[in-house]
């Protein structure tokens, strides 16, 4: 009987130990992707002003403004990660077209509320490159423990699952837009 427990107690605590590593590590992901979460709604919130900021000066661009709105509000819809990821990817290039139609317009690049919205757009897409690696990393370290022996016979039993990549559609989103 105290062999026994000598041998269970110590296993006991090991699965304890491994078991709490694999909760920490899906709350790391979690808590990564609701900081993804946070930039992208910053973002969302900083297009329509800069749709409205162009719109003045392009009125024949409508489509490509419609465009923009339609997919901010299809994206901020999307609760599914891949799915999300995906829609963001496309207004990532989306906006990137709204920016070079603003080349065009040398009266509206030189306008200072423009000037300060795409200083903020810069500044939240470095925070979404940002959070996305640290998300990233968060989703590496969970994967590679669920996929690790020993934690993977506990991440098994407790159907923990591999969580997903937040990853970029195109090498154009790596890097964020640029102020002239």
């Amino acid at each position: 009987m105290e062999i026994t427990l000598l041998i269970l107690l110590p296993l006991l605590i090991w699965a304890v130990i491994l078991y709490n590593k694999l909760v920490r590590d899906k709350n790391h992901v979690l808590a990564a992707w609701s900081d993804i979460d946070v930039q992208l709604k910053r973002r969302h919130d900083l297009i329509p002003k800069l749709v409205q900021a162009v719109q003045v000066y392009a009125d024949y661009e409508q489509h490509t403004l419609s465009h923009i709105t339609h997919l901010r509000q299809t994206a901020a819809a999307t609760s599914e990660t891949l799915e999300r990821a995906r829609m963001e990817s496309e207004l990532s290039t989306q906006v990137r077209s709204l920016l070079l139609i603003a080349e065009d317009y040398p009266d509206l690049k030189a306008g200072e509320q423009f000037l300060d919205l795409l200083a903020q757009l810069s500044d939240v897409e470095n925070h979404i490159q940002y959070a996305r690696r640290y998300y990233n990393g968060a989703v590496r370290n969970l994967n590679v423990r669920i996929d690790s022996f020993p934690d993977l016979i506990l991440a098994r039993a407790f159907k923990f699952k591999p969580a997903r990549f937040f990853e970029l559609e195109s090498v154009v989103e790596a890097d964020p837009p640029e102020i002239h």
